[in-house]
């Protein structure tokens, strides 16, 4: 539980976590930040980091002039390209192997994120490597199993390309751009989970047309 409270207030109070690593990192904050956005996209064991709400904040620092903006877009979009490109090789040569493993008896990874991102690319396709960039849980297990199912490498990597650009460049200008506007700074808490909310909106949207669609054809 206290884990779970500690990963709560980082996550929601964000913005003065991120200050105080600044304050007292300074540079090293940049590789901080490089490591958290690679981590979260390139390894399916850690799909829950505030990818999202991080890449916001980070803009709104650098309107403060507490980062560099230029920095910030070239480092994030280098750590978000190359997550999304290892977990699609470790899912290619180590997918099945990575799915069998158990922690405590427990599958290392659940079956329905899984199943959840299986069905995202059902409906989306390959532009999933795209769409996914926005999606939390779905972000991570993407190019996973992309690399799974050997979807060629090449049109892989122009979606990546295309979708880290997007995701990044996007959000840190949202933030760079919104982050300091006052009533922003006073309700960030309720800012990240706007984020949230409207990153998780596809999922609830196609659970319940989903959910209709099978109670309509019974």
């Amino acid at each position: 539980m206290e884990v779970i409270k500690t990963f709560l207030d980082f996550f929601l109070h964000l913005d003065d976590h991120l200050r105080d690593i600044i304050l007292k990192y300074e540079n090293w904050t940049y590789l901080i930040l490089f490591a958290i956005i690679f981590v979260e996209t390139g390894l399916v064991i850690w799909p829950f980091l505030p990818g999202d709400s991080l890449l916001f904040a980070a803009g709104s620092f650098a309107a403060a002039g507490m980062l560099n903006l230029a920095y910030l877009l070239v480092l994030l979009f280098v750590a978000a390209f190359l997550g999304d490109t290892v977990n699609y090789l470790i899912g290619k040569y180590f997918g099945e192997k990575i799915l069998s493993l158990k922690f405590r008896g427990k599958p290392l990874v659940k079956p329905k994120y899984m199943e959840k991102t299986h069905a995202f690319y059902e409906k989306h396709g390959p532009k999933t490597i795209i769409l996914a960039r926005f999606v939390p849980i779905v972000r991570t297990f993407a190019p996973f199993v992309a690399g799974i199912g050997t979807m060629n490498y090449r049109k892989f990597i122009s979606y990546n390309l295309i979708g880290g650009f997007i995701w990044v460049v996007g959000i840190t200008l949202l933030g760079y751009f919104f982050g300091t506007i006052p009533i922003v700074k006073e309700n960030f808490e309720l800012v990240v989970l706007g984020i949230i909310g409207l990153s998780v909106l596809p999922i609830i949207f196609e659970f319940v047309r989903g959910y209709f669609g099978k109670k309509s054809a019974a």
